[in-house]
C-alpha cells in the first residue's frame, strides 16, 4: 500500500472477505459432515420446527467486528484493483547502450556449451532473441519452429558419430564454409527467406522429414548387417581355398612324386609343404591387418579435416569476441573519463549517506532490543493465559455437571410434590392412615437435606417450566382435566431427570457423530457396530437421514422397478378418478393425532401430506384400500421424513415387514400375531402369563393395537421413536421384543393385582408410566435373549393354518345363518353389523 491509510482500508476488507468465507464454509459443513449418504436429504415435519437445525452467526461477533471497523477510504489503488492494474514499465537507460553488445556475448558464451541438442544455439540464430526486450508474437512463433526443427534434426542424428559443436555442417550444407560477418548478416532476415528452416519444416514437411529419417536409419542397419554376413563368407571361402590347396598337394604328391622317392626327402617335401602353408596363412593375415590399418588412417584422416573445420570456426568466434572486448573496452574508458570529474561530489555524497545509515542501523538495533523484550513479555503472558483458561474451563465442566445434577433432583422433587397434591385431592373414605402420609414424611426429610449446609445452593433454583409441546410436537399437558395436568406434569419432569442424568454419561451422540464422519465417503452398509448404535437410539438430528437410509435398505427392489416419478402418478390416479378410500380417510384424518400439533386441526401441513400419502397408497394396492391404522404409522413417518420418503416407509412395513392379510378386512396377519405373541410370553414371561390366565385376562385386547400401528399412542414419546428407530432397521421381530419388555418392566407391579377388573385397568395406562427408555431397551435387547426369527416364523405358520380353519368355519355358520334367514320367516328382520354398515 501507498500509504498507512491504504494498507488500513486492505486489511479491513481482507477481514471481510475472510468472515464471508468462513461463514460459507460453516454452512457447507453443516450440511454434508454427517451424512452419511446424499447431501439432499428430506426434512419431515419435526425438523422444520426444530430451532437448532439452522445455525445463526454469532451475534457478539458481529457487534464486535461493527465497533472495531475502521472507516476508511483508499487513496490509491488497492486490493483486487491494483492486482488487476498492470505494473509499470521503467525503462533502462543501459539497455540502449549495451544491449547489441551484451548479445553478442550471450550468444558467443552459448555456443561453447557442450551438452543436449536442446541447448545447442549458435552465434548466427539466436542474435534476434536478444535484440528486443519485449518479443512480438511472431517471433515467438518463429523461434517455437526453430527449437521443433532442432529436435527433429537430433532425433535424426541418433547413432551417427556426434560432433562436440553444436552445429552439423555436413548435414546443413548450405551453413557450411561461410565467414561469420556474412552470417551474422544473413541471420538477420532469415524470417523473410524463402528457404528458411522454419518453413520447410513446417506442415507435411514434418511427417517427410521424420519418415524419411526412419527409412535411413533401418537402411543403415540393414547395411550393417550385410557387411557382416559379407564378412563371415569371405572367411568361410578363403578356408574352402585352402583346404583345396592342401588336398590338391596330398593328390599330386601320393599320384606321381611319391613313386620312387626315398622316404627322407618325401618327410622333407611334406614339411617344406607345411611350411609354405603357414607361410601363406601368415601373408593372409598381415593383409587384413594392413586393410584395418589404412581403413584407421582414412578415418583418423576424416577426423583430422572436421577437427581443422571447428578449429577455423573456433577462431573465427574467438576473433568476434575480441572485437566485442575491444568496443567495451573503448566504452569502459570513455565511461571513466565521465565520471572522474564527478567523484569529488560523489564521495562527499556517499559520506554522508553512510553517516545516516550508521544512525539508522544504532536505531533498529535498539528497536530490535525492545522487539525482543516485548516478544519475551508476550510469550509469557500467552502462557498465563492458557493456564487460566484450561483451569476456567476444568471449573466449567464441574459446576455443568454438578447444575445438572441439582436440576435432575429438582426435578424430582417437583414431581413429588405433583403426586402429593394429587393425593391429597383425594377423598379420604375411612380413617386408615393415607399413603400420602409416607410421601409427606419424605418430602420433608428431602426438604431438611436440602437446608443444610452442604448443598445451600439449592434454594437458588428456579422451578422447571414444562413446555406446552415436547420435540416432536405432541401435547405434553392437557388443556381440561385437572388430574389429568398435574400427572402430564409429573411425567415430563421425570422424564427431563433422565434424560440430565444421561447426559452426565458417555452421550450416544458423539458415538453417532464418529460413525457418521467415518462413512462420510463411502455407502453404509449394514453391520454390528450401526445395529447397536440403532439400538441405543438415533438422535433427533440424524434421525431425519437415518429413516431414510433404512427405508431405501428395504425397498431399493421397488423402487429399482417403477418409473421416475411413481408416487407423484400414483397420487395424480387417485385425485382424478374414482378412489372408494377417499371417503373413509377423510373421516380419519383428524382422528389421527389429535394431540400433536401437526394434525390437530384441518389446516394443519401435516394433514394435507397425510392425505396425498394414504391415497396414493390406496391406489397402488386397492386389495388393501385403507385400514385403519395406517393413518398413524403414516403420521409418525411424516415427523421425519417428506411426502415420498413416508409413503416409501408404508410400502416397508406393509409389503415388506408384516405378513400378508395383516392389514385386510379380516386382519388375519394381526390375529396370527397375537397367538405367537401368547406363545412367547408363557417361554419368556411365565409367571405373568399364568397369572392373566388364573383371573382371565384376555391380554391381547390391548396389545392388539401396539402390533397394529407399532406402539402409536401407546407409550411415551421418546420411547415411541426408539422402537421406530430399531423396527426400521430390524424389522418386525422388534415388536415382539418391546411388548415383552414393556410387561417385564411392570411385572411386579402387575402380580400384586388381585382381580380381573383392576388387572385390565391397570393395563390399559400401565405404559404410558414407563419412562426410563434405556432400561425398557436394556430388558428387550438384554434380558429377552435367545431371541430368534425362525422360531416366530414357524409359529406363525402353525397358527395361520389354525385362524383360517376358525374363520372357514365361521363363514359357513354365516352362511347357514343367511339360509336359515331367508327360509324361516321369523329371522328376516335380524341385520348383522357388516350389512348394516355396507
Amino acid at each position: 500500500a501507498a500509504t498507512r491509510q491504504d494498507m488500513t482500508y486492505w486489511l479491513q476488507e481482507l477481514q471481510q472477505k475472510r468472515w464471508e468465507y468462513c461463514n460459507n464454509l460453516d454452512a457447507a459443513k453443516r450440511d454434508s459432515r454427517t451424512s452419511p449418504t446424499p447431501s439432499d436429504f428430506s426434512k419431515g415435519l419435526v425438523a422444520k420446527d426444530n430451532p437448532g437445525s439452522i445455525l445463526s452467526q454469532n451475534a457478539s461477533a458481529e457487534r464486535a467486528r461493527t465497533v472495531l471497523a475502521v472507516e476508511t477510504s483508499p487513496t490509491d489503488l488497492v486490493g483486487e484493483q491494483a492486482a488487476s492494474h498492470p505494473a509499470p514499465v521503467q525503462p533502462s537507460a543501459i539497455n540502449f547502450s549495451l544491449k547489441q553488445w551484451s548479445t553478442e556475448i550471450k550468444n558467443s558464451m552459448s555456443s561453447l556449451r557442450k551438452g543436449s541438442n536442446e541447448n545447442r544455439k549458435s552465434v548466427f540464430y539466436t542474435t534476434e532473441e536478444w535484440e528486443l526486450l519485449d518479443p512480438t508474437p511472431k517471433d515467438l512463433e518463429d523461434s517455437m519452429a526453430l527449437e521443433e526443427k532442432r529436435k527433429h534434426l537430433a532425433e535424426g542424428s541418433k547413432g551417427l558419430p556426434s560432433s562436440a559443436f553444436p552445429f552439423d555442417f555436413g548435414r546443413i550444407p548450405q551453413k557450411t564454409r561461410r565467414p561469420l560477418k556474412d552470417m551474422i548478416g544473413s541471420s538477420k532476415n532469415r524470417n523473410s527467406s524463402d528457404s528458411s528452416p522454419t518453413e520447410w519444416y513446417s506442415g507435411n514437411g514434418n511427417k517427410l522429414v521424420s519418415e524419411l529419417q526412419l527409412k535411413y536409419q533401418s537402411q543403415q542397419e540393414e547395411l550393417e548387417k550385410l557387411k557382416k554376413d559379407l564378412l563371415s563368407q569371405k572367411e568361410l571361402v578363403r578356408l574352402l581355398q585352402q583346404t583345396v590347396r592342401s588336398s590338391q598337394y596330398d593328390k599330386y604328391f601320393a599320384s606321381r612324386l611319391c613313386e620312387g622317392v626315398p622316404k627322407d626327402k618325401l618327410e622333407l617335401l611334406y614339411q617344406k609343404d607345411d611350411q609354405i602353408l603357414g607361410l601363406n596363412n601368415q601373408l593372409e593375415k598381415l593383409n587384413l591387418e594392413k586393410d584395418s590399418l589404412q581403413q584407421e588412417v582414412k578415418n583418423l584422416k576424416c577426423k583430422v579435416g572436421e577437427l581443422n573445420e571447428r578449429l577455423g570456426m573456433l577462431m573465427e568466434t574467438i576473433q568476434a569476441k575480441d572485437e566485442v572486448i575491444m568496443k567495451l573496452s573503448h566504452q569502459l574508458s570513455e565511461c571513466e573519463d565521465n565520471t572522474s570529474s564527478q567523484s569529488g561530489a560523489v564521495n562527499s555524497s556517499v559520506a554522508t549517506c553512510i553517516n545516516k545509515e550508521l544512525q539508522e542501523l544504532d536505531r533498529l538495533k535498539d528497536n530490535l532490543q525492545g522487539y525482543k523484550t516485548q516478544n519475551k513479555f508476550l510469550n509469557k503472558e500467552i502462557l498465563e493465559l492458557s493456564a487460566l483458561r484450561r483451569n476456567a474451563e476444568v471449573r466449567e465442566r464441574e459446576w455443568q455437571a454438578k447444575y445438572t445434577s441439582l436440576e435432575a433432583k429438582l426435578c424430582q422433587i417437583e414431581s413429588k410434590y405433583l403426586i402429593l397434591l394429587q393425593e391429597m385431592k383425594t377423598p379420604v373414605c375411612s380413617e386408615e392412615q393415607s399413603p400420602a402420609r409416607e410421601v409427606i414424611a419424605q418430602l420433608l426429610e428431602d426438604a431438611l437435606k436440602a437446608e443444610t449446609s452442604e448443598q445451600p445452593e439449592q434454594a437458588f433454583f428456579k422451578p422447571y417450566v414444562v413446555s406446552e409441546y415436547d420435540i416432536y410436537g405432541f401435547q405434553t399437558v392437557p388443556e381440561d382435566d385437572e388430574e389429568e395436568k398435574l400427572v402430564a406434569k409429573s411425567r415430563a419432569l421425570d422424564l427431563r431427570s433422565l434424560s440430565l442424568s444421561e447426559n452426565r454419561e458417555i452421550s450416544t451422540g458423539v458415538k453417532w457423530e464418529n460413525y457418521l464422519a467415518s462413512t462420510m465417503n463411502r455407502e453404509m452398509i449394514r453391520c454390528l457396530e450401526l445395529k447397536n448404535l440403532i439400538r441405543s437410539g438415533i438422535p433427533h438430528e440424524h434421525r431425519s437421514k437415518m429413516w431414510k437410509w433404512c427405508v431405501n435398505l428395504h425397498v431399493k427392489k421397488f423402487k429399482d422397478s417403477t418409473v421416475p416419478g411413481y408416487f407423484q402418478t400414483l397420487l395424480q390416479n387417485a385425485l382424478e378418478k374414482q378412489n372408494p378410500a377417499s371417503k373413509q380417510i377423510e373421516l380419519d384424518l383428524l382422528r389421527t393425532l389429535p394431540n400433536n400439533k401437526h394434525y390437530s386441526s384441518p389446516t394443519s401441513e401435516g394433514i394435507q401430506k397425510l392425505r396425498n400419502v394414504l391415497l396414493a397408497f390406496s391406489w397402488r394396492n386397492p386389495d388393501i384400500g385403507y385400514c385403519q391404522g395406517l393413518n398413524r404409522l403414516v403420521a409418525i413417518a411424516l415427523l421425519y421424513l417428506e411426502q415420498e420418503d413416508a409413503f416409501w416407509c408404508l410400502v416397508t412395513i406393509v409389503e415388506v415387514f408384516m405378513p400378508r392379510d395383516y392389514y385386510t378386512k379380516t386382519l388375519l396377519g394381526s390375529q396370527v400375531d397375537q397367538r405367537v405373541f401368547k406363545d412367547l410370553m408363557s417361554e419368556k414371561l411365565p409367571r405373568l402369563h399364568a397369572h392373566f390366565e388364573q383371573y382371565k385376562v384376555d391380554y391381547t385386547l390391548i396389545t392388539f393395537n401396539w402390533f397394529l400401528v407399532v406402539f402409536v399412542d401407546s407409550v411415551v414419546s421418546d420411547i415411541l421413536f426408539k422402537i421406530w428407530d430399531s423396527f426400521l432397521y430390524e424389522g418386525p421381530k422388534v415388536i415382539f421384543r418391546f411388548a415383552l419388555a414393556l410387561f417385564k418392566y411392570k411385572e411386579e407391579e402387575i402380580l400384586k393385582l388381585q382381580d380381573s377388573m383392576s388387572i385390565f385397568k391397570y393395563l390399559r395406562y400401565f405404559t404410558r408410566t414407563i419412562l426410563d427408555a434405556r432400561k425398557l431397551t436394556s430388558i428387550a435387547f438384554g434380558d429377552l435373549n435367545p431371541f430368534p426369527l425362525r422360531q416366530i416364523r414357524n409359529r406363525r405358520t402353525y397358527h395361520l393354518e389354525k385362524v383360517r380353519l376358525e374363520l372357514t368355519e365361521l363363514e359357513a355358520i354365516r352362511e347357514d345363518f343367511l339360509r336359515e334367514r331367508e327360509t324361516c320367516v321369523e329371522k328376516r328382520d335380524l341385520i348383522s353389523d357388516d350389512e348394516e354398515d355396507s
